[in-house]
């Protein structure tokens, strides 16, 4: 009896040590490229982000579960973090937080709700390469940290990520969920000064508004469909839409409007807005890409508006689950400077059609 009792504390122990165990994943992608640029040299470079992460999960009982996820950024033609060690460790995102019920509370850094949504609807999946829009037509060249440096340097800053900030994602219901991020107005290391007025972010000055975002989304059968708004560390306000449909199981095609109000820092190009259409097709283990977009900026200075247009091709061609060939093609016309000297500003840059091409291999693990 007495060994049945023993016998039984123990399973009882072990199973508690079981259930209150981290289960860790460790995750992440290599890839690389050959890419050139209009009046730039051949490159060795990216297409996607390259990212080592580590993510986890623990029960705690009744249906709530802890979690938490951080994830590195580098390149791996030289073996820096991204940016040449200009960014963040954990430059992806550093969050921990509680799923349950209520749905997920998160604190630390990451995604905006509005950047982590909006580039699912653009062919090239929200990745950081120029022949897609992700980066500038489809957020209406919104910056989500303009404050972000790395011990004062402003380079090579990110513009889609916040820290200091708590998110929360609803669940999902009928396919609908709400996402909502808020952060403090801590310095960052970063600074700026505005274009055309008398505004200026000394090196690590506090932020003048707390950012925060909202973004709604519909996912449901071959519908989906985003609703956006945010404003960032400077004031500046973005709001944007987009959906998607799944024609046939091979052919989806997607839409995005971004508009975007800067007045607080840019009193020469108050407005910008961008749109872009785009369409994938699949072809057995390849995929098409395809998308125009365009970009409008409200010019108060010469009293026109600046037009830029990009069109962009691509073909992906998977090798296994896990890994792909790509190759890309982009043609951007009219490329205007940013200068904030009046006789300059709203001239076109010295590239101002730039002819993109990339070809490389992408492997996730």
């Amino acid at each position: 009896m007495k060994k049945t009792l023993v016998a039984a504390a123990l399973v009882g122990a072990f199973a508690g040590v079981a259930q209150a165990q981290t289960a860790v994943q460790i995750y992440g992608n290599v890839d690389v490229g050959v890419s050139k640029t209009t009046g730039d040299t051949l490159k060795i470079g990216k297409r996607a982000a390259n990212t080592l992460g580590f993510k986890g999960t623990e029960e705690l009982g009744n249906g709530l579960k802890a979690l938490f996820q951080l994830e590195m950024r580098y390149e791996p033609d030289t073996g820096t973090t991204e940016n040449g060690n200009s960014r963040p460790l954990f430059q992806g995102q550093s969050r921990v937080g509680l799923q349950g019920d209520f749905g997920m509370v998160r604190l630390g850094r990451g995604l905006t709700p509005f950047q982590e949504v909006v580039g699912s609807f653009e062919p090239w999946h929200g990745l950081p390469t120029a022949a897609g829009f992700y980066t500038d037509i489809s957020v209406a060249g919104f910056n989500s940290a303009p404050l972000d440096g790395t011990a004062g340097n402003t380079s090579g800053a990110n513009t889609n990520r916040i820290s200091n900030a708590i998110f929360y994602n609803s669940p999902v219901a009928n396919g609908f969920q709400v996402n909502a991020s808020w952060a403090t107005k801590e310095a960052n290391g970063g600074s700026l000064q505005g274009i055309g007025n008398n505004v200026n972010y000394a090196l690590n000055q506090q932020a003048s508004a707390n950012p925060f975002s909202l973004a709604g989304t519909y996912n449901n059968g071959p519908i989906a469909a985003m609703l956006a708004y945010e404003r960032n560390a400077v004031e500046s306000k973005v709001w944007s839409v987009a959906a998607s449909y799944s024609v046939t199981p091979e052919l989806k095609v997607m839409g995005t409007y971004s508009r975007q109000n800067q007045e607080h820092v840019n009193a020469y190009r108050p407005t910008v807005k961008g749109a872009e259409l785009g369409l994938t097709y699949a072809m057995g283990p390849g995929k098409l890409l395809a998308g125009f977009g365009m970009k409008q900026q409200e010019e108060t200075l010469r009293q026109h508006d600046l037009f830029t247009r990009q069109y962009s091709l691509g073909y992906e061609y998977s090798l296994s689950k896990r890994t792909y060939l790509y190759v890309d093609a982009s043609r951007k016309k009219n490329v205007f400077s940013f200068s904030n000297n009046a006789a300059t500003f709203g001239q076109v840059s010295d590239t101002a059609t730039r002819n993109f091409y990339d070809i490389g291999l992408n492997h996730s693990f």
